[in-house]
């Protein structure tokens, strides 16, 4: 879509890819120095958190300025910034977090009326593009104020009990436990690129399943996990969409088993047309603490897993070009696609 609006800039536009396992790996790095000041950490997503300090600050002035030294400390240590929001909750110190990049924030019930209210009404945790529209096509509200001493009896008649709830959120109620606990337990992951140009016989289509499936495999890996369920799905050039999935005998975090798996799902689901599009996923999965075995795995399969191990070690070392298939030279397809990108990030590689 950005080459498609940017036609005609050519060289000035500039693609960065994500890096997703960059991503959860400075995700860890802040969690663990958290855990240095209180063992109360919810983990709220992969770039935010949940800390408990209600019996370890005397005073708001001592709140503010731990504040600054987590986020001082974060920034010195790992390399990039965090926003730190403080309040008496989790929905206010949410939402006063966003007032601003790699500062502190505080929004205590004694300060809503002045930060918050003023706020469009979209700033409002749990309000959406179709909740906003209601809200000001129907009644008017435009800021959080708007809605704060709107008639919640109205509100719960009209949008039933989201209606109750957003107007709770407006006027700071929230009353959820900062409850320990681990990162959100993954179901599944996936993988999709679509190519600059139509991607018209097999060999392409190979390639750009092994070079999704190569990153997924990373990220597997990475995260502990086998899986138990491939999918392939394909987008054509005239923007019709198909998918197809297979339950695999036993579970696994093999590259080249997720890459056989997909190609021969995207064998059976190809019409031959032109495609633009092409999606890896992967699901059902389970902790790698142990394998269960079955009479029609594959030959070589330990081999395969320490091929696997040894290339995860060499690029997470020294980058994702640093060993790449020879199937892919002259091809014009990247090797990895999606999750670990081209360039590296030097400050926060080298701290981590």
């Amino acid at each position: 879509m950005a080459r498609q609006k940017c036609a005609n800039v050519g060289e000035k536009l500039i693609l960065v890819p994500p890096r997703y396992d960059l991503y959860l790996q400075c995700s860890n790095a802040m969690i663990e120095l958290l855990k240095e000041y209180t063992p109360f950490i919810q983990r709220y997503s992969v770039d935010e958190c949940f800390l408990d300090f209600t019996n370890a600050v005397d005073s708001y002035s001592e709140a503010l300025a731990l504040g600054h030294r987590i986020k001082d400390r974060i920034k010195k240590e790992l390399g990039f910034c965090v926003s730190v929001g403080i309040s008496s909750n989790k929905l206010l110190a949410k939402t006063c977090s966003e007032f601003g990049k790699d500062s502190v924030h505080t929004l205590y019930p004694f300060e809503i009326e002045e930060k918050m209210w003023p706020l469009p009404i979209e700033d409002l945790f749990m309000v959406g593009r179709k909740t906003k529209a209601k809200l000001i096509n129907n009644f008017g509200i435009n800021t959080i104020g708007d809605l704060a001493n709107f008639n919640v009896d109205l509100l719960k008649y009209k949008l039933k009990s989201h209606g109750e709830l957003i107007w709770q959120y407006a006027n700071g109620i929230e009353a959820s436990e900062v409850r320990k606990s681990n990162f959100i337990e993954m179901k599944g992951m996936g993988n999709s690129t679509t190519s600059s140009w139509n991607i018209e016989d097999e060999k392409e289509a190979r390639l750009f399943i092994l070079s999704l499936s190569e990153t997924l495999g990373m990220r597997l890996r990475n995260s502990h996990n086998l899986c138990s369920l491939v999918a392939i799905s394909i987008r054509y050039s005239d923007f019709r969409g198909c998918s197809k999935q297979r339950k695999l005998a036993s579970t696994t975090n093999v590259t080249s088993t997720i890459a056989e798996t997909a190609f021969t799902l995207f064998k059976e689901l190809w019409d031959g047309m032109p495609i633009r599009h092409i999606g890896v996923s992967i699901s059902h999965l389970s902790k790698d603490e142990y394998t269960q075995l079955t009479l029609f795995d594959e030959k070589n399969i330990e081999k395969k897993k320490n091929l696997d191990k040894a290339l995860d070690e060499i690029r997470y070392k020294f980058g994702n070009k640093a060993i790449v298939r020879s199937c892919f030279l002259e091809s014009g397809i990247r090797p990895m696609t999606g999750g670990i990108g081209d360039d590296d990030y030097p400050v926060m590689s080298s701290i981590l």
